[in-house]
């Protein structure tokens, strides 16, 4: 019988080291590509409610500019004119330039003195609207409060003579 000499201690951890890094190796190519793939995933995944959050903010800025110009062209109007049916319509084209409906903004106008149209009197006008959140569908809007209110308040001196 031969025995065998028994190897020395440097030789085996030597050998022992590059198994595992053959190992390691292996698994590096497994795992190839998986960052690509988990960098999609996260940036999708915090994409998606950022767009969205932009979606609502700049559709709530169009008609919060919208409803702040109808309610200056409407006072404008009205202490030039007394004419409530032309202010109505100057803020209808004011809402219209930002895409905002007329049929869904309240208008209303208060004036200071009685009778309303004469000189120096004030005449507050008041456009309110609200706007709805965006991609939330109709059978949850109404369960929800998924309607952001927008108002604007103008007030308007007419001349004096």
């Amino acid at each position: 019988m031969s025995r065998r000499a028994p190897r020395p201690l440097i030789m085996s951890v030597w050998q022992g080291h590059s198994q595992s890094n053959r190992h390691d190796q292996r698994s590096r190519w497994a795992e190839r590509g998986s960052a690509i793939v988990e960098f999609h995933f996260l940036g999708i995944l915090l994409l998606v409610p950022l767009v969205y959050i932009m979606l609502a903010i700049l559709d709530v800025q169009r008609t919060a500019y919208g409803v702040t110009q109808a309610a200056r062209e409407a006072g404008r109007i009205y202490v030039v004119t007394g004419d409530e049916a032309a202010a109505r319509t100057a803020a209808a084209v004011a809402l219209g330039d930002h895409d905002v409906e007329p049929a869904e903004v309240e208008l209303t106008f208060h004036c200071d003195a009685d009778p309303c149209y004469q000189p120096g009197g004030e005449v507050t006008v008041t456009v309110a609207s609200s706007v709805p959140l965006p991609l939330v569908p109709d059978v949850l809007a109404g369960v929800a409060n998924a309607e952001i209110p927008v108002s604007a308040r103008h007030v308007a001196v007419g001349a004096v003579p």
